[in-house]
């Protein structure tokens, strides 16, 4: 009697390819503006691009923080606040920035971003090279598109 190979059921191999998948491999184009545009710039690219964040990023291209367009509008709607279109010109943008960019690496898998970004309540994730420079982002609609098919 032949010994036949164990078969692998067809969701074994979706579970294994979908654990397999990696961050570089989904990644979508990253919004950055670099870290001495003001205030004025993050908003006009945030609105004409309609855009939701951006990650400001140094003269390497790595990620120094993430602006969301609700930091902004929280900004403008202080009281305090000269309202004229001045003042937005002379603040860096980098000043908006509540929190350092979390970011991952390319080559780190798709279903341990997805688990970060839910446990930190994260929208998106910043993924870097070996460099530390921002190549792409993450975010929960790039894991929706992606991981159904694995499911399915």
């Amino acid at each position: 009697m032949s010994q036949s190979k164990p078969r692998f059921s067809s969701h074994s191999k979706r579970a294994k390819s979908a654990r397999s998948l990696t961050c570089g491999q989904v990644m979508s184009t990253p919004q950055i503006i670099g870290r001495d545009a003001s205030v004025a710039d993050a908003l006009d690219m945030i609105t004409t691009r309609e855009w939701d964040h951006i990650f400001i990023v140094n003269s390497e291209r790595v990620p120094i923080g993430r602006i969301h367009a609700v930091d902004i509008l929280k900004l403008v709607a202080r009281k305090t606040v000269n309202r004229d279109i001045a003042w937005m010109h002379g603040i860096p943008a980098r000043q908006l920035v509540t929190q350092e960019t979390m970011t991952m690496q390319e080559s780190t898998p798709l279903l341990k971003a997805a688990a970060l970004m839910l446990t930190h309540d994260l929208n998106q994730l910043a993924v870097t090279n070996k460099q530390g420079q921002i190549v792409g982002t993450v975010s929960h609609s790039v894991v929706a598109r992606t991981l159904p098919r694995f499911i399915l």
